[in-house]
């Protein structure tokens, strides 16, 4: 371990050691370079719309054995492509392939995956402009584009 400097003259070494050990933090990287907009299919904006290009089942990671219901979604502003999730009973069946969906971070922690869903981001808010909790609850009826 290296002892601080101490002494009269010795702020520049002290400075330079605050310096180096800052970009030995990865969140410190994270927030100066702001990484997490460049690298982010959202662009830092907390939703976006996409369009849907195919329903997919991914597999729940270990101990669960469930077939989680999710979308591949193609983002209208930028053209990327994400993988969201369709929560709720059903919600695979209110969701065509071609329809107009809104989406929004899942919130997993530092934006990583949440739960037992792997590598999914994002979940399905909005249905062709209608929310899909209703939709689920019986409270609209699908609109047809």
């Amino acid at each position: 371990m290296v002892k601080k400097s101490r002494g009269l003259y010795n702020a520049k070494s002290l400075i330079k050691r605050r310096h180096d050990g800052k970009w030995r933090d990865k969140d410190y990287i994270r927030r100066t370079l702001d990484l997490k907009t460049k690298a982010d299919p959202l662009e830092g904006s907390s939703q976006g719309k996409g369009i849907v290009l195919e329903k997919v089942q991914l597999e729940a990671k270990q101990p669960n054995s469930a077939m989680r219901k999710c979308a591949r979604v193609q983002l209208i502003k930028n053209g990327r492509q994400v993988t969201a999730f369709m929560p709720g009973t059903g919600a695979l069946k209110m969701v065509d392939e071609h329809d107009e969906v809104l989406i929004q971070c899942i919130g997993g922690k530092k934006g990583r995956a949440k739960g037992d869903i792997p590598g999914v981001r994002w979940e399905v808010v909005k249905v062709n402009g209608q929310s899909l909790r209703d939709l689920l609850r019986g409270r609209l009826e699908k609109a047809r584009k």
